[in-house]
C-alpha cells in the first residue's frame, strides 16, 4: 500500500495540470446535474403543492348564466364540488395599469379550490368591496392589499384585502381573464358561472367532461380547465431549462468518461516501461490497475463532493429562476436522495470508464518488449507520396501522415473530441435559437407586438381610427379569440379569428400554406396532436350552441396555449356566426420600435377606453437558458481541453523515437516541431468537422423535438450561421495547433542520449 501510495503521490507531481482538469471537469458535470434535478423538482412541485393544500378541483367547467349547473355535482365519479359561483367580466385599472379579469363570487369558506393567501387576508363581509386578486395577476397591476381597483366606464371600486395562490392556470396579460375572488354581492352583473369539480380518478377528467357536456348540452358550457393543462402552465420554461442541463450533463458526463478513458489509455503508453519496473519490484496487476483506478476515482470523487457541497450552499443564492429553483428543491423530500445519488452515479461511471483503460495497464508484461521502429514515411499513401513530390512541406506531410496512420488509434482521438465539440455546436444552436424569439418574434408565431382591447365605449371602426393615427403601428388586425369545444367534447381550445381577408394576419406557417379561402384555418402543433389530425383535414368544434366546421391548410408556430389554437380570418368566423364582433386588435409596429412607449401612448389617446398590452414573447421565461448555455460551453471547452492535451501527449511521446529519424533525413527543429503541430491540428480539424456536420443536424432536431413536445410545433430551430461554424472550427484548430507548439519544441530540442534513452 506505501508503494502504491508513493506511486500516485509522484504521478500527481508529475500531472498536477491534468489532475486538476479532471476534478474541474467532474464538478462542472454534477453541478449540471444537480441543477437539473433543482429545475425539474421546481417545475411540479411548487404547483403540486398548491393544488394539495388548496384542494383543488381537477376540471373548472364555466357555463352560461342560466345553466343548471347545479347538475354537474351529482355526476358520477365526482369527489367533491366548488360552486356553481357566478362571474363577471370586468376590466380593472391600477398604477396605470390594466387588465381583463373574470370577478368571482365566492362565500368566506371553499371546501374546494381554495386559494392559499400569501399576503394580506381572505374575504370579508365587514368589506363587501373587497377583493382578493391571484398572485400573477397582483404582479401584473402592481399592487397589494390596501390599494384600490377601478373599473374604467364606472363609478365602482374595488379593495384589495389580500393576494393568493391557485391552483388553476396563472394569468398572463393578453392571453385570458385575470382571476379574482369576491363576495357574492360584489359580482352585480353576472354573465357566467364557474363550478370546480374534484373527482375519484383524476385521470378520468376527459370523461368527466364529456359527462357534462352530456348533461347540460355543448351551448351552455364555455370554457373548460383541467389540473393537466394548469400543471403544464405552472412548469413553463423550467423544465425546459432542466431538459436542457440534463441533457448536456449526461453528454458532458459521457464526454468527461471516454477522455479520461483516452488520458489513462494514453499514459499507459508512454509509461510502459514505468509500468514494467513496477511489476518487476513485485506489483500483481491487480495492484498496478488498483493504482490507476484508484487515483482517478479520488479525482473524480474529489470534483463531485466540491459540486454537490457548492450547489448546496450557495446555489440558493443564484440570482434568478435558478437560485429560485434550488432553493425550493432544497426543501422536496427527495432533496438527500438526489444530492448524494448524482455524484455518487458520476463517479461510478468515470469508474468504470477508467476501469476499462486501467485493466490494459494490467496486462503490460515484466520484461518491455522493444518497439521496431520504422521510418516517419513508412505506409506512406500514394497521395502524401505525391505531395512530397510537388514539394508541399515535409513538415505538413509527415503531420497529417502521423495524425492518421494509426486508424484505430487515430478514430479514437478524433471521436473523443468530437463528442465534446458536437455539444457545444448544439448549445450555441439554443442560444442562437433564443435570440431568433428575441430579434425576430414574427417568425415564431409572434408577428404583433401588442394586444389592444376597447371597450364598449368605442366602436370597432374608431378605435382601429385611433390606432392606426400612431406613426409607429404599421397595421392593427380586428379578431376575436374564443373557446371552443373539440370533438368528442373533452376539452377547450382557442379558436382564433384575426385580421380579414383583404388584410390577411401574417402567420407564420411551418407546414403547408396560409388560410385565404372560406372555412380555410392554420392550427397549431398542439391541437393537431389533441385531435389526432393532420394538415389536410376537416375539423369541427362548437362555440357556444354554434358549431365551426374548418379545413386545416397549415400548421403554425403557436407559441400560446400549449399551441392548442386553430385560427382563420376573421371574415371566415363570422359568415359562419354573424353574432361575432371583434373584441380585440394585434397591432403591429415599425421595426425597432419600443413596443412599451407605443403602449403608453395608445393607452393615453385612448382615454381610459383601451386596456394595452405587449404581447407576451416565451423566451423572456428563458432568459436564465443564457448563462446555462455559458456554463455549459465552459464544461464542455474544459473536457476537450483535456482530450487535446492528452492527444498532444501522446503525439509528443509517439514522436521520440522517430526523432532521430527525422533529424537524420535532415529536418530542423522548427520542421519536427511542426511536424507535432500538425498532427495535432489535423486530429482538431476532422474533430471539427464532425462535430459541426452531425452537431448542426441533431441540434435542429433536438429543439425541434423539444418544440412538438411542447406544442409550439417544429419549425424553430436556428442554428449558428456559417460564417460563425467556420470561425468556431477554425478557433478549434488555432488553439490545438498553439497548445501543441510548446510541448513540441521542447521535446524537438531534446539531445540525441536522451533520446536514445527514451526509445531504449
Amino acid at each position: 500500500m506505501r508503494a502504491t501510495l508513493r506511486w500516485a503521490h509522484s504521478d500527481l507531481r508529475t500531472h498536477r495540470g491534468e489532475a486538476l482538469f479532471l476534478v474541474l471537469a467532474t464538478a462542472g458535470i454534477v453541478v449540471s446535474l444537480l441543477l437539473a434535478s433543482a429545475l425539474f423538482g421546481y417545475a411540479t412541485n411548487p404547483w403540486q403543492r398548491v393544488f394539495a393544500q388548496a384542494n383543488g378541483a381537477h376540471v373548472w367547467i364555466h357555463t352560461g348564466a342560466t345553466a343548471d349547473a347545479g347538475r354537474l355535482a351529482r355526476l358520477e365519479g365526482t369527489e367533491a364540488v366548488a360552486g356553481p359561483y357566478p362571474t363577471e367580466s370586468v376590466t380593472v385599472a391600477a398604477r396605470g395599469s390594466r387588465a381583463f379579469v373574470e370577478l368571482r363570487g365566492t362565500p368566506g369558506q371553499l371546501p374546494v379550490g381554495r386559494p392559499l393567501v400569501t399576503s394580506g387576508r381572505w374575504l370579508d363581509p365587514a368589506t363587501p368591496n373587497g377583493v382578493v386578486l391571484e398572485s400573477a395577476l397582483a404582479s401584473t397591476l402592481l399592487t397589494e392589499p390596501g390599494d384600490t381597483l377601478t373599473l374604467p366606464g364606472t363609478t365602482r371600486t374595488l379593495t384589495v384585502l389580500g393576494v393568493a395562490d391557485s391552483a388553476e392556470p396563472r394569468y398572463r396579460p393578453g392571453e385570458g381573464p385575470g382571476l379574482v375572488w369576491a363576495l357574492p354581492s360584489a359580482v352585480r352583473a353576472p354573465d357566467g358561472q364557474v363550478t370546480g369539480l374534484r373527482l375519484t380518478n383524476p385521470e378520468d377528467t376527459d370523461y368527466a367532461v364529456q359527462r357534462a357536456v352530456t348533461a347540460l348540452g355543448a351551448g351552455a358550457i364555455g370554457e373548460v380547465s383541467t389540473w393537466q393543462q394548469a400543471r403544464a402552465d405552472a412548469q413553463g420554461g423550467n423544465r425546459l431549462l432542466g431538459q436542457v442541463l440534463g441533457l448536456f450533463g449526461l453528454g458532458a458526463l459521457v464526454a468527461a468518461g471516454l477522455a479520461v478513458h483516452g488520458a489513462i489509455g494514453t499514459r499507459i503508453r508512454g509509461h510502459l516501461r514505468d509500468i514494467s519496473v513496477l511489476k518487476a519490484i513485485g506489483f500483481t496487476p491487480g495492484q498496478v490497475v488498483r493504482v490507476f483506478l484508484l487515483q482517478h476515482l479520488a479525482y473524480a470523487l474529489l470534483g463531485a463532493v466540491a459540486a454537490a457541497a457548492l450547489t448546496q450552499a450557495l446555489g440558493s443564492r443564484t440570482p434568478g429562476r435558478l437560485g429560485d429553483a434550488v432553493a425550493v428543491w432544497q426543501g422536496l423530500p427527495g432533496h438527500s436522495v438526489t444530492l448524494v445519488a448524482v455524484p455518487v452515479g458520476a463517479v461510478l461511471f468515470i469508474g468504470a470508464t477508467t476501469g476499462l483503460a486501467a485493466w490494459r495497464a494490467g496486462r503490460v508484461p515484466p520484461v518491455p518488449v522493444p518497439r521496431p521502429a520504422a521510418p516517419p514515411g513508412a505506409g506512406m499513401s500514394g497521395l502524401a507520396r505525391r505531395a512530397l513530390g510537388v514539394r508541399v512541406p515535409p513538415a505538413l506531410v509527415l503531420g497529417w501522415h502521423k495524425a492518421f496512420t494509426r486508424r484505430s488509434r487515430s478514430l479514437a482521438a478524433v471521436g473523443r473530441l468530437t463528442l465534446p465539440l458536437l455539444l457545444i455546436v448544439v448549445a450555441m444552436s439554443a442560444w442562437t435559437t433564443l435570440d431568433r424569439f428575441h430579434s425576430r418574434p414574427e417568425q415564431i408565431g409572434l408577428p404583433a407586438a401588442l394586444t389592444v382591447r376597447p371597450d364598449t365605449a368605442l366602436g370597432d371602426g374608431e378605435a382601429r381610427a385611433l390606432l392606426e393615427r400612431d406613426p409607429q403601428v404599421t397595421a392593427a388586425h380586428p379578431g376575436v379569440e374564443v373557446a371552443a369545444l373539440v370533438p368528442g367534447q373533452t376539452g377547450t381550445i382557442a379558436l382564433r379569428g384575426l385580421g380579414t381577408r383583404d388584410v390577411p394576419y401574417p402567420y407564420a406557417v411551418a407546414e403547408g400554406r396560409p388560410a385565404r379561402g372560406p372555412d380555410e384555418a392554420v392550427a397549431g402543433q398542439g391541437l393537431l396532436d389533441l385531435l389526432e389530425v393532420r394538415v389536410g383535414d376537416w375539423v369541427r368544434m362548437t362555440v357556444g350552441d354554434q358549431p365551426q366546421i374548418l379545413h386545416i391548410v397549415g400548421r403554425s408556430i403557436e407559441p400560446e396555449n400549449a399551441g392548442r389554437v386553430i385560427s382563420t380570418s376573421l371574415d371566415t368566423l363570422r359568415a359562419n356566426d354573424p353574432r361575432l364582433t371583434p373584441t380585440l386588435f394585434q397591432v403591429r409596429l415599425a421595426p425597432g420600435t419600443d413596443r412599451h412607449e407605443v403602449a403608453d401612448r395608445l393607452a393615453a389617446a385612448g382615454r381610459g377606453h383601451l386596456d394595452v398590452h405587449a404581447v407576451t414573447n416565451p423566451a423572456d421565461g428563458l432568459s436564465p437558458l443564457r448563462g446555462v448555455v455559458v456554463g455549459l460551453i465552459a464544461v464542455l471547452a474544459l473536457i476537450g481541453l483535456i482530450e487535446l492535451l492528452t492527444a498532444i501527449g501522446g503525439t509528443v511521446r509517439e514522436g521520440e523515437r522517430d526523432l532521430l529519424a527525422l533529424k537524420a533525413i535532415g529536418l530542423s527543429p522548427r520542421q519536427i516541431t511542426a511536424v507535432t503541430v500538425t498532427a495535432t491540428g489535423c486530429t482538431a480539424l476532422a474533430a471539427a468537422l464532425l462535430g459541426t456536420a452531425f452537431g448542426v443536424p441533431l441540434a435542429r432536431w433536438l429543439i425541434d423535438l423539444q418544440g412538438r413536445s411542447s406544442g409550439v410545433g417544429a419549425g424553430i430551430a436556428q442554428v449558428p450561421s456559417p460564417a460563425f461554424l467556420l470561425l468556431f472550427g477554425t478557433a478549434a484548430v488555432l488553439g490545438a495547433a498553439g497548445l501543441a507548439a510548446l510541448p513540441a519544441a521542447r521535446a524537438a530540442r531534446r539531445r540525441l542520449a536522451d533520446t536514445l534513452n527514451s526509445v531504449a
